[in-house]
């Protein structure tokens, strides 16, 4: 495969997750989605290795790559199937991210898989927006493994039933079910007629290379980063529960283009929720470096083979079940980002910018009263730090979220609340 016959098949299967979201957005019920974009798309080979994505969420997708091959080598798959998780142990970032994925067959051959990941305002926990003050997994709603929504094309209605009953609001659910069902269906015909196009080995071979390819463009990113050892330590305010100043400690080891970034020396999980599965904290350390590679380079498994994440089981950045993780996957993977580009710092001065706002501003409220049953989830834009020869941005959301804001006219329209006033804060950022 030549380079020009490369970058074609790279940016088809791009385009096959963007119109896998345009589905998604299109058809879906939940502000969450239609309006705020919290959603994430992205294709996979047979074995679970990402092969492209669409410019979605990071905290999403990141988290998807790391687990995905897991996840497909622990399921018997057949044509028509579709798997349906939310468990953060397994590869989920909390419960409200819930992830859909389908096996795709030419033939009886598998091409690979599609997957999405979307925002689900109410998963039944006991407070609006499922963001609960939580101290174990359980309290933060329904947590489902890997199991099979689909089977051979025919729905499990009582696992479909069981999911929504789960709910307050269970036409929303169910509709923005049926629009993640929709989409990777999309994205399933588009890569069946990519492969038709193409040949059975001709796909297979444009997928190897488009990981050789990635791999390549982000060694020669890493391997600018001089070789050395780079420490940095920062710390969650509180867990909500009233732990304060929690450490979050990196070592980053660069030598030669490989990376390894070591959370020794980070906190234990905490009581509160703003406990991380390792899923996230990967997320949030392979968007970093993503950040450093060549705006082209293939969002795919390639571009992160000579970056290895350490982290003690147990940690803060590495929780084990049951602890309570709602907010690690909003508010802690932020503040990993900023730890992380903070040791960076060190070995890229003029390339690594400031910290960010460090945590996603996340706002929830709802009503459970009688007929009346909504739930508003937002996260806020709160600014990115300055680089070395700019400013950084006001009100813009950063690095590990990537929605829009909800318009006001919809939130107006779809929940009983009315805006006095939007606008951005004069000073609020602090001067520098």
């Amino acid at each position: 495969m030549n380079s020009i016959e490369l970058s074609l098949f790279s940016s088809r299967l791009t385009a096959v997750c963007g119109e896998m979201g345009a589905v998604l957005r299109r058809a879906a019920f939940s502000t969450n989605i239609k309006d705020r974009l919290d959603f994430s798309c992205a294709v996979f080979d047979a074995d679970g290795q990402l092969c492209a994505q669409a410019a979605h969420i990071p905290v999403h997708l990141g988290s998807m790559a790391f687990a995905m091959r897991d996840l497909v080598a622990g399921t018997a798959w057949a044509p028509g199937d579709v798997l349906i998780v939310n468990d953060p142990y397994l590869g989920g970032t909390h419960l409200p991210d819930i992830t859909l994925i389908a096996p795709v067959f030419l033939g009886d051959s598998c091409l690979g898989y599609v997957a999405n990941r979307a925002h689900h305002a109410d998963i039944g926990a006991d407070s609006p927006g499922s963001m609960p003050i939580s101290m174990s997994l359980d309290e933060e709603g329904l947590v489902i493994p890997p199991v099979h929504l689909v089977r051979g094309g025919e729905p499990d209605r009582k696992k479909l039933q069981d999911i929504i009953a789960a709910t307050a609001n269970p036409l929303q659910m169910q509709g923005d079910l049926a629009a993640q069902l929709s989409a990777n269906r999309a994205g399933g015909e588009r890569l069946v007629e990519l492969a038709r196009s193409m040949g059975l080995d001709g796909y297979r071979r444009g997928l190897v290379a488009v990981n050789d390819y990635g791999e390549r463009l982000a060694g020669s990113a890493l391997r600018a980063i001089p070789d050395g050892c780079y420490r940095f330590r920062d710390v969650m305010d509180d867990d909500g529960l009233g732990q304060t100043d929690i450490p979050i400690t990196i070592e980053l080891q660069v030598k030669r283009g490989n990376i390894t970034v070591d959370f020794a020396g980070t906190a234990p999980q905490v009581a509160g929720n703003i406990n991380c599965p390792l899923s996230v904290a990967a997320a949030a350390v392979f968007y970093v470096f993503r950040c450093l590679m060549p705006a082209l380079t293939p969002a795919c498994a390639g571009s992160f083979r000579a970056i290895h994440l350490s982290a003690p089981p147990g940690c803060l950045v590495n929780a084990q079940r049951p602890a309570a993780v709602a907010a690690g996957n909003v508010e802690t993977s932020s503040r990993i980002v900023d730890v992380v580009m903070g040791a960076l710092a060190q070995a890229l001065p003029e390339q690594i910018p400031a910290a960010s706002q460090g945590t996603m501003n996340n706002l929830a409220m709802g009503a459970r009263d009688g007929d009346l049953c909504w739930d508003y989830y937002e996260t806020m834009g709160g600014g990115t730090g300055g680089g070395y020869s700019q400013p950084g941005l006001d009100a813009t959301q950063s690095h590990m979220t990537n929605t829009l804001n909800t318009p006001i006219e919809v939130l107006e329209m779809e929940f009983p609340l009315r805006v006095r006033r939007y606008q951005i804060r004069s000073g609020s950022g602090g001067a520098g």
